[in-house]
């Protein structure tokens, strides 16, 4: 297993040098969930936020509510703007994301990117669960890194883990995660946009899957 001791350390030390101006963004993903895990052992000052879209799987929603009550914690749940919702389903209709890629770049920027800058708003560093092996558009990220879409730092403790790493974490700490996991679901965002996967395959192939792989980034993470 990956050595947890360097996330943990990364953690610590974002908590002490940004204290009361960083915040970690959950997708409530394997990687979302260690983090949280460690997060809440240490004890560490870093508020936990996540990004309801409005279209996610029902196993995310009982699974925010399993997460703080086993971590007795409280979540900031932010929504996306309704007015912008209804401007994108009024021009494209309710599934035109499928459409083109710049459809769905649209939906993505109703439904996520509004309520990602309300997120950090005021913060000079976010965490996240970013590794280098989920996909062909992350193999070069650092842990440390100038987020310049969004004006801050973003921290990726889990970046060099390998996917065998999170579960082994996920089994030997009992972390809370997923159900769809265990279906074929390695990367899960919203119901719409997201599919099982054969084992074969990548494990971001059940995200836009009608898309090339390397397009499959929502915006959150620009670079």
């Amino acid at each position: 297993m990956a050595d947890a001791a360097t996330a943990e350390a990364a953690l610590r030390q974002a908590a002490d040098e940004y204290a009361g101006r960083l915040v970690f963004l959950s997708s409530l993903g394997a990687e979302d969930q260690v983090l949280t895990d460690m997060i809440a052992r240490l004890g560490l000052a870093i508020p936990i936020a996540t990004l309801d879209t409005g279209r996610l799987f029902p196993e995310i929603y009982s699974l925010i509510d399993t997460t703080q009550r086993r971590y007795r914690i409280k979540m900031k749940v932010y929504s996306p703007d309704r007015a912008k919702v209804e401007a994108f389903v009024e021009k494209h209709g309710i599934n035109g994301f499928r459409d083109s890629l710049e459809a769905r770049h649209e939906c993505c920027a109703a439904r996520k990117l509004d309520a990602l800058r309300r997120a950090l708003a005021g913060n000079a560093l976010w965490v996240c669960g970013l590794r280098r092996e989920q996909s062909p558009t992350r193999t070069d990220l650092k842990m440390l890194e100038d987020d310049t879409a969004n004006g801050l730092k973003k921290l990726s403790p889990l970046i060099d883990w390998t996917e065998r790493d999170v579960w082994d974490y996920i089994r030997d700490k009992r972390v809370p995660y997923n159900p769809l996991h265990d279906a074929g679901y390695p990367s899960i965002g919203c119901a719409c946009c997201t599919r099982a996967v054969k084992r074969t395959e990548d494990v971001r192939a059940g995200r836009w899957w009608w898309e090339s792989a390397e397009h499959k980034e929502c915006g959150l993470h620009r670079r």
